[in-house]
């Protein structure tokens, strides 16, 4: 065997450890699974002198599951053979846990995915006792399925209702909540204390079955035709599907594995769930998610953005200009990682009121027991509300979250950078306004960068790190550095107009107004983005976002390109939310009403007058074309980008995309999505949108060879 070691010693005990050679982490290779087998085969050789197994890992943790690079290379007819191997494993697993003795697993680290269903092959689980270790199944995130028993086993351990969060969701869960759950038996604080768990568990279960395999067993909550189950079972398949508006199948196909599971014996129920797994792994959603959410996730997390040869970084005290929901976000974020936080704004009310808001941010976790009154208390002590700039004396970092207005930034800048500490980085929170010409009011333009939070920052991971054409290397390193800090994730890009996010975002929204302007009726062109996977239709989030800072931002640039001697040229959807605005006097939800109307206490509805205004008995589309202008535009958008140079690689542009826009995660992102739907393919159907809808769609010999050139 080469990734499993196999020990007998003189009283009984069978120690199998868990270590492929030469790599950091337990995976499910082909040669583990052959391994697998081969420790079934012993197991039963020896079984007369066996009184108990321990499954062990040398590891820094226990397992990490599935080896994903075979998933991206499957194709449709791997599906049976794949069938096949599954079923293999689990015959393996299956002989280990029917053996007649007892078997521990020791759980010295995470045990993620098919790492928990290594672990769930044990009679009985103990765990160290450590907040970061995480357990469970999180394979429906990346577009597959717990298929290799977790199902079954999750659903028969706890019922069919307590398992859904778990499987549906792939809600993870730590060593004390698996303890209260039943799924481990005891924790402990080191690896001895753990062996010595397991070794009196043996000893008082020597005749250790799975609960299932126990004549006596009953299923947690019910089986499914019982009436309190059956009837949450009758609602479940309509509200996933209103949830991932069927657009994910691994849920699906979890859900159904899940009840059929139930309704059958346990063998019967993990044919049904390989079945559900092969066909899954096979699909194109499984690759887009696994690309995205597992391949171009771990690039970020290692650093592929960030400049080489920069010690890390981590300031001690923050300082944030404006204390208006984004400013007092940012400073929620930096006080709940322990970092001292100055938060000014131009009267001591106003910085006040900002630190009300980080206030009423805790309220909640305290409530729900995420936050006790001591970390509370704790987390406030750290924020400083202020309008006086000498308190912002030492800070090593400041960030600029004031109105999206050149001059006013400009004077911030001013005022706030001399309090630096020597070395120090300003940042500025802008979310359209190019870094180059922020920093022109800065006495150091080389440690002046742009910091794009979004909003609301408590809950948006994605932070957007924009390199002026003057930011060094270690400004960027460090502006990484602290987005990691936060918890956040890190997408680094050049400088331009709206950068990435807010240039793509934009396509998206004026796309929507677009379709308007044409007279294409307004709740089409909102239901066509939903069915595409966005979280919400074009102008709905207009409206959120504010027509009239949309209108603001269009003026600016409109002076911008003046003072350089250029003309700016609005588009048909741009003119539309104009005249909006200045017309009809529709700014937005903030003001009132815009596309929508938000009447006191009710639903918001779309504004009747807009049928009046703008829709066209003459015009028609289905939601298919919809679907694909929407989805087309923003791919197209972020190639240029990538063409241009503001994206340095695909990894930034996919997470960048779902996390900043709400592009549909089953794509994998926006250059995923273009992969998926094939280089050749997407070009031509580009060439086709552009001839019918115009420039906007046309792409550039650069943008095409750019596409032609993506990393398989």
């Amino acid at each position: 065997m080469q990734t499993i070691r196999y020990e007998l010693d003189e009283a009984g005990i069978a120690t199998v450890t868990l270590d492929a050679p030469g790599a950091p982490v337990n995976t499910m290779t082909p040669q583990w699974q052959t391994d697998l087998a081969e420790v079934a085969d012993a197991l039963e050789r020896d079984k007369a002198q066996i009184k108990g197994v321990l499954l062990t890992s040398a590891k820094t943790t226990f397992f990490a599951g599935a080896e994903l690079n075979s998933v991206l290379k499957l194709k449709a007819e791997d599906a049976a053979p794949g069938f096949k191997s599954i079923e293999a494993m689990k015959r393996s697993f299956r002989r280990i846990e029917t053996l007649g003795r007892p078997v521990v697993a020791l759980l010295n680290g995470a045990a993620l995915g098919g790492g928990w269903e290594v672990a769930l092959a044990a009679h009985a689980r103990f765990a160290l006792d450590d907040r970061k270790i995480q357990f469970g199944t999180p394979e429906v995130s990346l577009g597959l399925i717990p298929g290799a028993t977790g199902i079954t086993k999750t659903v028969r351990l706890l019922g069919l209702m307590a398992a859904q969060p778990y499987l549906l969701e792939g809600q993870l869960f730590g060593p004390r909540e698996a303890l209260e759950l039943g799924l481990v038996q005891g924790l402990g604080d080191s690896i001895e204390s753990l062996r010595a768990q397991a070794l009196a568990w043996i000893a008082e279960h020597p005749d250790a079955t799975q609960p299932w395999d126990r004549k006596d067993y009953k299923m947690p909550g019910g089986p499914p035709a019982s009436p309190k189950i059956a009837a949450g079972l009758v609602v479940a398949p309509a509200m996933l599907a209103q949830k991932t508006r069927g657009l994910y199948p691994a849920a699906h196909a979890i859900l159904e594995a899940m009840v059929e599971g139930a309704m059958v014996d346990y063998d019967t129920a993990t044919r049904i769930e390989s079945r559900k797994l092969a066909k899954t792994m096979v699909s194109q959603t499984t690759k887009n998610m696994v690309t995205a959410f597992f391949f171009n996730m771990n690039a970020i997390k290692s650093g592929k953005s960030r400049p080489a040869g920069v010690p890390r970084w981590k300031p001690t005290k923050v300082g944030v200009l404006g204390a208006g929901m984004m400013g007092a976000g940012i400073a929620h974020a930096a006080a709940s990682r322990g970092f001292a936080c100055v938060l000014k704004d131009v009267g001591i009310d106003k910085a006040r009121a900002g630190f009300e808001v980080v206030r009423k941010l805790t309220v909640p976790l305290v409530a729900r027991g995420r936050m006790s009154e001591v970390q509370q208390a704790q987390l406030l002590n750290l924020i400083t509300p202020t309008a006086d700039a000498t308190e912002l004396q030492g800070c090593e970092l400041i960030i600029e979250a004031v109105f999206e207005q050149r001059d006013l930034k400009a004077t911030v800048t001013r005022e706030a950078e001399p309090m630096l500490a020597t070395g120090g980085v300003f940042a500025s929170n802008t979310s359209t306004l190019p870094i180059t010409g922020l920093a022109q009011a800065s006495a150091r333009p080389d440690k002046f960068i742009g910091l794009h939070f979004f909003s609301p920052v408590h809950k948006m991971k994605l932070v957007e790190i924009i390199r002026g054409e003057r930011t060094d290397d270690e400004t960027v390193a460090r502006a990484f550095d602290f987005v990691t800090a936060l918890g956040k994730i890190p997408i680094v890009v050049n400088d331009s107009r709206g950068f990435f996010t807010s240039r793509v975002f934009g396509t998206f929204v004026m796309e929507g107004a677009t379709m308007l302007a044409e007279g294409i009726k307004a709740p089409m062109i909102e239901h066509a983005a939903l069915a595409a996977g966005m979280p919400v239709g074009p102008l709905a989030v207009l409206d959120e976002t504010s027509l009239s800072l949309s209108v603001h931002v269009m003026d600016q640039t409109r002076a911008d390109f003046a003072a350089a001697g250029k003309r700016f040229e609005p588009g048909v959807g741009e003119l539309l939310v104009e005249r909006l605005v200045k017309e009809l006097k529709r700014p937005g939800r903030a003001g009132g009403g815009g596309f929508y109307d938000y009447p006191a206490g009710g639903a918001k509805t779309l504004w009747p007058e807009l049928k009046a205004l703008f829709e066209r008995a003459d015009v028609s589309a289905t939601v298919d074309e919809l679907k694909q202008r929407l989805l087309y535009r923003q791919a197209i958008e972020t190639a240029r980008c990538l063409a241009e140079g503001v994206l340095t690689n695909t990894a930034d542009a996919n997470i960048g995309s779902i996390f900043g826009i709400g592009f549909p995660a089953w794509t994998g992102g926006a250059m995923q999505f273009i992969e998926s739907e094939g280089r050749a393919r997407f070009i031509a159907n580009a060439d086709a949108l552009a001839a019918k809808h115009g420039e906007r769609f046309a792409l550039s010999p650069e943008v095409r060879r750019c596409i032609e050139a993506l990393p398989t």
